[in-house]
Order: C-alpha cells, then sequence, then structure tokens
C-alpha cells in the first residue's frame, strides 16, 4: 500500500476529497481523516495514480511519498535519504528539480537539503543526477520534480507524478483577460451543486473554461485523457494499465446534455471560447453567444448560474464595477427567479451589490488573490 497527495489549492480540499471519494480512493468523503491545508492524503496501489492524475478535476498535482524520517544533521539526511526507493521512479542521469522547504528544523538552509537528497539519490542510482533548479510551474514538459519538506526535523520526501500542472487540460490555448484555472472552474460547479441535467449560464465566460469544464463534467470525461504525465516516464510504468483505464474513458453513450450556455460581451472572448471548446471536444455542446448580461435569453423553468465576474484586480482595477454587480442581480431576478446561482468575486461588497441572497463562506486562492464564492437562489 502507497501513500499519495493529492496538492490542492487553498479552499479546494473538500472537493477534491469528494472526487477521491467518488473514485473509491478515500473511504470516508464527509470526514476525510487526512485532509489537511492544501490537499488530501489518500492510500492504494500505484494504480491509483494513474486513475488520481487521470480523473481529478480539482487538484494541482499528485504526490508519491518516498518515506518520511527525522534528520537533524545533514549526514543524517543523505544516508536516510539514499534508502528510498529511487529506482522505482527514476533512471541514472534523469533531470530531476529538486524544491526543499525548511520550517523550524535544525536543516535550515533549503538549497543544502536539496543539494544531499541530490547525492542521496547518487548514492542509489550509481550516478550523479542532472540537477536543475525548481522552475515555472506553468513550463512546458518540466524535468522530474521531487519535493522536500522540512519542519521540526521531521522530513518527508515525495516524487511529483503529474508533470505539468493538472489544470492544463491541453483545451485551452487562447486566453482572454484574467483567465480562470479550470481546477478552480470545475470546484466553481461542484459547489454549486450543479446536478448535471438542469440548464447552466455562465454571462461571462471569457475564454470558456466554466463551460468547457460543465461541458466535461456532464459527459464523464476525465479531464486527464487528452495529457502527458510526469509517471509515464517512471522505469515501472504499466502502459497497458493506462491504455485500459483510458478505454473506459469514452462519453457515455446516447447521453444528451442540457442546455449550456455561454456568452461575454468581448467578441475576441467568445472566437477563444469556442476555439478552446473545439479543441475540448464539446464545442456542441455548448452555445455561445456575444451579448451583454442584460441580453441573456434562459430557457423556461430553473436551472444554475455558475460565473466569474471582473472584479477589479487583473482587469479594469480603476473601474467602479458597483454597476456591474448591481445589473446583474436585476437581470436574474428579472430573467432566472428561482435559479441557483454561484459568483466568484474577491469582494464581498461587489457581491453585496447584487442584492441577492448569497452563502460567502466558502474562500479559495485564486493565482494568490483571495476570493470567495457566493451560493444562493435568486429571488
Amino acid at each position: 500500500m502507497n501513500s499519495f497527495f493529492a496538492v490542492t489549492a487553498p479552499g479546494l480540499e473538500t472537493f477534491t476529497a469528494q472526487e477521491l471519494h467518488r473514485l473509491n480512493l478515500l473511504p470516508d468523503a464527509t470526514n476525510p481523516p487526512m485532509t489537511e491545508a492544501g490537499g488530501v492524503a489518500f492510500q492504494g496501489e500505484l494504480d491509483a495514480v494513474y486513475r488520481a492524475n487521470l480523473h481529478l478535476r480539482t487538484a494541482s498535482r499528485i504526490l508519491v511519498r518516498l518515506g518520511d524520517f527525522n534528520a537533524a544533521a545533514f549526514s543524517e539526511l543523505r544516508k536516510k535519504a539514499s534508502r528510498l526507493d529511487w529506482a522505482s521512479y527514476l533512471v541514472p542521469g534523469q533531470a530531476v528539480a529538486i524544491r526543499a522547504t525548511c520550517h523550524k528544523s535544525k536543516l535550515y538552509h533549503a538549497d543544502a537539503v536539496a543539494e544531499r537528497v541530490a547525492g542521496a539519490i547518487a548514492d542509489q542510482l550509481g550516478q550523479p543526477v542532472s540537477r536543475q533548479k525548481p522552475g515555472d510551474e506553468e513550463a512546458d514538459n518540466p524535468p522530474q520534480l521531487v519535493v522536500v519538506r522540512l519542519v521540526h526535523d521531521h522530513c518527508t520526501v515525495s516524487m511529483d507524478s503529474s508533470g505539468e500542472l493538472l489544470h492544463r487540460r491541453g483545451y485551452r490555448q487562447a486566453v482572454a483577460k484574467a483567465p480562470l484555472r479550470e481546477t478552480l472552474a470545475a470546484a466553481m460547479l461542484l459547489a454549486s451543486e450543479w446536478d448535471t441535467t438542469s440548464p447552466l449560464l455562465d454571462p461571462f465566460c471569457g475564454s470558456g473554461t466554466l463551460p468547457i469544464e460543465a461541458a466535461l463534467l456532464a459527459l464523464g470525461l476525465p479531464p486527464g485523457r487528452n495529457r502527458c504525465f510526469a509517471f509515464m516516464d517512471w522505469p515501472g510504468f504499466d502502459e497497458k494499465r493506462w491504455a485500459a483505464l483510458l478505454a473506459d474513458c469514452q462519453p457515455r453513450a446516447g447521453i444528451e446534455l442540457p442546455p449550456i450556455m455561454a456568452s461575454d460581451r468581448d467578441a475576441g472572448a467568445i472566437r477563444m471560447a469556442q476555439e478552446n471548446a473545439e479543441r475540448a471536444g464539446v464545442a456542441q455542446h455548448i452555445q455561445f453567444t456575444c451579448q451583454a448580461v442584460s441580453a441573456i435569453s434562459p430557457p423556461a423553468g430553473t436551472g444554475w448560474v455558475v460565473t466569474n465576474p471582473p472584479y477589479g484586480v487583473r482587469i479594469s482595477s480603476n473601474k467602479d464595477l458597483r454597476n456591474l454587480y448591481a445589473q446583474l442581480g436585476n437581470v436574474l431576478r428579472a430573467k432566472c427567479p428561482g435559479w441557483h446561482t454561484a459568483i466568484l468575486c474577491n469582494d464581498l461588497m461587489l457581491l453585496g451589490q447584487t442584492r441577492l441572497t448569497l452563502d460567502t463562506s466558502l474562500s479559495i486562492l485564486n493565482g494568490g488573490i483571495k476570493v470567495r464564492l457566493g451560493r444562493g437562489l435568486v429571488k
């Protein structure tokens, strides 16, 4: 039995735990005993790494725990780290990036810790590793990442199984201003409790991330089906097992999606959204329209409005957006009575301008910005 850790953006841990539970990788989603700030711990065979990377919509990366031990001296660190099972994940001479963090420990110099771990890898593999500095997490084809964490002299060593961060599904090559990360868009949908059978409306769709994630969710298509992962380069990678998992990822036969309506007043953003939806293979399931929020025309009955309006931090920072939010509230009351809504915003005052009754208890970090997801019924 192996130990794993699904890394998440702060605030998304509960939704990742729910996803792990649905994959039968976590026994209790209502009270996950191993959830902590920044992620969820779980256990399983190595097959669980394949499934988690393939299916999780809200996680950022999946770490494999290689070992944990106490280390109060560099000699002790190197000796104990050299006993870990590096050969199952690395080949001699492979490029690695070692990210070390130290908190309240005798070994407080992170680069020196990384150097000793690189030496430990060489001790076992019989050849010095090609060590690279941890770089941009958005980079294509990053080197194999090793994560070392020292807290109160207790060292945890993990191997990254994901490679590129998991929000990089592969379809979003065109982006509008202040794009919404795919993992956060998926979390908004899960938090809104959209049932995947009722209409969904996003009147500020930008480059289309939210409606695309909605279509993938409703179709049951795993977000990682069209990308590569770091574990594919591991010596023990089971290609047949991976092929079998992919074979089970076909769209459900005969499924008919509810209306997924996405609009934006920016014609360029709509073009980008359509291109992204085509790359994701879901363009036929989304109705894209270039229009202002006041022009939306939802179908009869009830549904969900899930959206990320501009909130003036990264775009239009000097513009007063109070009128926009007031207008959004007025339009929803007039055209979407009885609909569920989930609105992402960093400013409770702006959410208040909608005059909707919203639960704003869910706090999330979005690109380092603390945001709130306001959820409620339109009345």
